[in-house]
C-alpha cells in the first residue's frame, strides 16, 4: 500500500496556512512586502491538522491555550506555558491536534535567505536546524511579539524592521538550534571608514525608496549580519534605526518648504503611510509635522 505523502503548503499563497487550519489569521504580513520572513497571528478553535510540511523553517509561539494538553506528531504534551516555542525545519513533516482554543504566532523563515545571513562564518551547504516540539526561548518569544506589534502599528512601513529582525532571528537559530556547531564570529571595530561612507551615501540617496538591509550589505559585499553588526558599532544605531533617523531629519528640512504638502514630504522620505509618518515624527521631535512646520 502506497504511503500517503504529507500535504506541502504553498508558502507563496496569500494565506498558506488556510489549507490546514479552520480559520484565517487575524493579521498577516502578506501585504506588508516582508523579505525572508513571514508572520501570522492566529486564534483557532479546537482542530486537527493533517500531516503537512512547509518549505520554510517554521516557528510556532504559543500565547494562550484553552485545554490542558495537545498533541504534536503523536506525542501528547501537557501543561502549556505562554511563550512555548516549537521549531520545525523546512520540508519536515508535522501534524498537530489542539483540544481547545489556541492563540499563537507563526513565523516562517526563508531557508535560502536564512543561509546567507552570516555566510562569512558558516558553511552554507551544511546547515541543519534541530526540530523542537516543546520548549521555551525568551528571545524568540520577545522577537515574535515585537514583529506582531510592528505589523499592527505600521504595516506598510514595517519591511526594513522585519528584515532586520529576520537577520537577528536567523543568527539566533544558527547559534542555538543548529545540528552542526556554527561559530558566528563577533566582529569588533566597526566598518572601515570608506565602507561606512558608502553605506551612508547610499542611504541618503535612496531615502524615498524601500531600502533593504540586503541591498546595502550586497553593495558593501558582506552578509546582512556582518554589515548590521559593524554598522551599529560605527554609528551606535541599528541600520533600520539610522535610516528612520535620516528620514525624519530630511523631513524636517522639507517642512521648511511651504510648497510641499505633508503627504508629498511623507512620500519623499520613504514613508508609505502618512499616519505612521506622523507617529514616528512625533516620537523623534515630540510634535507633529503640521505643528513643526508652523514654528
Amino acid at each position: 500500500m502506497q504511503q500517503k505523502q504529507p500535504l506541502t503548503i504553498d508558502a507563496s499563497h496569500q494565506n498558506p496556512i488556510a489549507q490546514i487550519l479552520p480559520r484565517s489569521p487575524i493579521i498577516s504580513s502578506h501585504h506588508a512586502g516582508w523579505n525572508g520572513i513571514h508572520l501570522e497571528y492566529h486564534r483557532q478553535p479546537a482542530h486537527e491538522m493533517p500531516e503537512y510540511c512547509i518549505p520554510h523553517h517554521t516557528l510556532s509561539i504559543g500565547l494562550r491555550y484553552g485545554a490542558k494538553e495537545f498533541r504534536v506528531n503523536g506525542h501528547l504534551l501537557r501543561d502549556f506555558v505562554v511563550g512555548n516555542v516549537g521549531i520545525c525545519p523546512a520540508n519536515q513533516s508535522l501534524s498537530t491536534q489542539a483540544y481547545g482554543n489556541a492563540e499563537f504566532i507563526l513565523l516562517t523563515v526563508d531557508p535560502t535567505q536564512f543561509a546567507q545571513t552570516a555566510y562569512e562564518s558558516i558553511d552554507t551547504e551544511n546547515i541543519e536546524i534541530v526540530p523542537q516540539i516543546w520548549g521555551f526561548d525568551p528571545l524568540i518569544y520577545q522577537m515574535s511579539l515585537a514583529l506582531k506589534h510592528e505589523l499592527e502599528s505600521s504595516e506598510l512601513d514595517s519591511k526594513l524592521y522585519a528584515e532586520s529582525m529576520a537577520t537577528a532571528l536567523s543568527v539566533h537559530l544558527l547559534r542555538r538550534y543548529s545540528a552542526h556547531q556554527q561559530v558566528i564570529k563577533d566582529y569588533p571595530g566597526g566598518l572601515p571608514k570608506y565602507k561606512l561612507r558608502e553605506a551612508i551615501a547610499y542611504i541618503n540617496e535612496h531615502l524615498e525608496q524601500n531600502i533593504t538591509l540586503a541591498e546595502i550589505a550586497n553593495l558593501l559585499q558582506m552578509s546582512p549580519h556582518y554589515f548590521a553588526t559593524l554598522f551599529k558599532q560605527s554609528t551606535g544605531l541599528a541600520p533600520h534605526q539610522y535610516i528612520t533617523q535620516c528620514r525624519i531629519e530630511q523631513a524636517k528640512k522639507l517642512l521648511a518648504n511651504p510648497e510641499l504638502t505633508i503627504v508629498e514630504i511623507c512620500q519623499q522620505v520613504g514613508f508609505q503611510s502618512q499616519s505612521h509618518f506622523t507617529k514616528v515624527f512625533r516620537k523623534y521631535t515630540a510634535t507633529t509635522p503640521k505643528v513643526y512646520r508652523k514654528r
